[in-house]
């Protein structure tokens, strides 16, 4: 029997779906990327932002009309399925089952009740293994370190779909990174709603700093990324430990959400643009190429223009490496949903587009200043139309950064770790050629 899986939203699912079609595959099934050819449709959904739960919502209905051909399951799994359960039921019969964010790893078990004609039972969870399924292209892999959020920011449903922060036993999480490694993983990215405060439920303590030196002990593991880190939980710990392991890349994603204290304080933040600013400082004076990410929310309830250009000012003091914008989406549910006043989407749009400009600026300038210097990047593929190979530095994460153009005489293969002298800038993208550094 053939199983379509669909994942959307963000890494985190991902590393959830990969765990369920590793259980699927030990079920029997066959794993297809046919919509058409599917017995068994499973999506595993966001909603996140506005946009995240319609795409959601657009992916379940366009399944859902496969009904009518070969399809004789289709389930509905994740973080849509644990806030709208009730509606989905109600509004879209053709889904035969609906499992939250605690259930997936029944999803054997669901599947066969549907087929069976057996009623599904509720979601409960249990111990699973380490193993999954790579969806990436083989060489990287995520690492979801803990789930559930306790930060309760005034704009954010994550807690609500996803409950209190819970991390993975450190056992457990050496035990996958050990898997991957051997499925020829060289680069974990470690993610979880907030990756900084791992192990405090668990061991009483910030453990992440532990953690990081485990996993470089892993033979095979070459980089080891860190997304996800709230500003106020940036220790001293951690910073030594990434200032010191080579195998932790100088890279950290800081989200700040706004430059603004008055915004911040309604945000339910726990810092100020002060403090931010220190921990900023405190990652520069201890590396000098460290590579700094953050997002920004534009247009949130109350941000005036003068919050505005206090977030656009620190902006443009920070000069961060890599900087995401969004514009604020009301999420039912949450404090910020009855904030007043509203900021007119025209306006969000407008500034979010502004804070682009400068970022771009501030992004291009610093790609100019990489000329002629030699970065370690690995191979992610080929574009033999352009006979150019697509990589990363350590100073981008897949999909949300900014690449490196290859230029080699020699074949190089997804997942090479090799060196290049940086030749040109292309806005948030670096031209390059291998060196004989690279040579085997």
């Amino acid at each position: 029997m053939k199983l379509l899986h669909i994942s959307l939203g963000c890494d985190k699912n991902l590393v959830d779906s990969e765990h369920m079609l590793a259980i699927m595959a030990d079920a029997g099934y066959e794993i297809t990327d046919d919509e058409n050819e599917a017995d068994v449709i499973v999506v595993n959904t966001c909603c996140f932002i506005h946009d995240a739960k319609q795409e959601s919502i657009d992916t379940v209905l366009e399944m859902a009309r496969l009904k009518d051909n070969k399809l004789k399951a289709l389930i509905v799994c994740g973080c849509l399925a644990q806030r709208y359960r009730d509606e989905i039921q109600k509004e879209i019969p053709e889904v035969d089952a609906v499992i939250g964010t605690t259930g997936w790893e029944q999803i054997a078990e669901v599947i066969e009740n549907v087929l069976a004609a057996r009623p599904v039972k509720r979601d409960r969870k249990s111990a699973i293994d380490g193993r999954r399924i790579i969806t990436t292209p083989g060489h990287y892999e995520y690492l979801k370190i803990a789930e559930g959020c306790d930060k309760n920011c005034t704009y954010c449903i994550i807690p609500k779909i996803r409950g209190h922060y819970r991390s993975v036993p450190m056992e457990e999480l050496i035990s996958q990174a050990q898997y991957l490694a051997g499925q020829g993983v060289k680069e974990l990215i470690l993610v979880a709603q907030e990756t900084t405060i791992y192990g405090t439920d668990l061991y009483g303590r910030k453990s992440l700093p532990e953690l990081l030196c485990k996993l470089s002990e892993i033979d095979g593991i070459e980089w080891i990324r860190i997304l996800y880190a709230y500003p106020e939980e940036v220790t001293d710990e951690l910073i030594n430990v990434m200032s010191t392991n080579p195998k932790i890349c100088h890279y950290i994603d800081i989200p700040i959400q706004s430059g603004s204290d008055s915004v911040l304080r309604r945000m339910g933040r726990r810092t100020d643009q002060k403090q931010i600013r220190g921990v900023i400082e405190k990652l520069r004076s201890r590396m000098d190429d460290i590579c700094i990410r953050t997002t920004l929310i534009s247009g949130f309830p109350g941000e005036t223009q003068e919050d505005f250009e206090e977030t656009y000012r620190f902006v443009n003091e920070m000069e961060f490496d890599r900087l995401g914008v969004f514009t604020y989406s009301a999420e039912e549910g949450t404090a910020a949903y009855d904030f007043e006043p509203k900021v007119d989407e025209d306006v969000a749009k407008s500034r979010r587009d502004e804070l682009y400009e400068l970022q771009q600026a501030i992004a291009y300038e610093a790609a100019e200043q990489m000329t002629g210097r030699k970065l370690r990047v690995i191979v992610d593929g080929y574009l033999p139309d352009d006979d150019v190979y697509v990589a990363r530095s350590y100073k981008d994460a897949p999909d949300i950064d900014g690449l490196v153009f290859v230029y080699s005489d020699r074949e190089l293969v997804t997942g090479d770790m090799v060196t290049v002298e940086i030749k040109d800038a292309r806005e948030y993208d670096l031209e390059g050629v291998l060196t004989d550094e690279s040579a085997q």
